[in-house]
């Protein structure tokens, strides 16, 4: 039994992770070059689950990597979303303290709703500027952002359900809030290796006796990958 409010009545979206990773779980190669290694039904998979989503957030290091982000354009999700009286993209949301990131980026010429988390430095630097229709600047604290603000910011923008898309700092970041509810695992066939990669989860860990929980939802193996579903157990409110 999973205890505690539900999210949106602790004011704040829903959030699932949705992640690609090697056998060995590492989801970028010892580089951190753009992971590429999901099959065709992994992408349409993630296409499926931006598709339930208000928006898709992903960190500073993510879109430098890939310089883009991925727009729905199976016909039947567009028309899903059409038929529930929604957007046909969700708002992609890039997290970043210093909002760094080159205009030029393919990303900011995507057919996307386009936000961000930052601070109010990172703010200014693209406040007189077109390319995000929407700029959260939040307090800054030692570890990051502040995370009970930003979610509380989203869900009274009409953020319900978030999907988080890398990467492993910011998956991290928002476990350690407690506000991750599900998370999606696709085990891919190959082995990466490196002290260095990346893994789904990075940040600075748990003990054991305080590694946060999960409880497996499903189970699928398509051809060479295996799809996997989990509930992380929430902390008592």
């Amino acid at each position: 039994m999973i205890l505690g409010k539900k999210p949106e009545q602790r004011g704040r979206p829903h959030i699932t992770v949705v992640l690609a990773m090697s056998l060995d779980g590492k989801i970028a190669d010892v580089r951190r070059s753009p992971a590429r290694f999901g099959s065709p039904r992994d992408k349409a998979h993630l296409e499926a689950r931006f598709a339930e989503a208000d928006g898709v957030l992903f960190g500073a290091a993510t879109l430098r990597a890939y310089g883009t982000t991925l727009p729905l354009t199976h016909p039947n999700l567009l028309q899903q979303r059409q038929d529930e009286g929604r957007s046909p993209q969700p708002v992609h949301i890039v997290c970043s303290r210093t909002a760094e990131f080159d205009p030029d980026l393919r990303f900011f010429r995507q057919p996307v709703p386009r936000w961000l988390l930052t601070t109010p430095t990172g703010g200014d630097r693209w406040q007189s500027r077109t390319e995000f229709d929407r700029i959260f600047a939040l307090p800054a604290t030692p570890t990051g952002l502040d995370w009970r603000q930003a979610l509380a910011d989203l869900t009274q923008a009409g953020i319900r359900r978030l999907v988080l898309a890398g990467g492993g700092e910011l998956v991290a970041a928002l476990v350690a809030a407690d506000a991750v509810d599900e998370l999606w695992l696709t085990v891919c066939p190959l082995l990466l290796g490196g002290r260095d990669a990346p893994t789904p989860v990075g940040g600075d860990g748990w003990l054991e006796a305080a590694a946060p929980r999960l409880e497996l939802l499903s189970a699928e193996a398509i051809a060479q990958e295996v799809f996997l579903h989990y509930r992380l157990h929430r902390a008592a409110d």
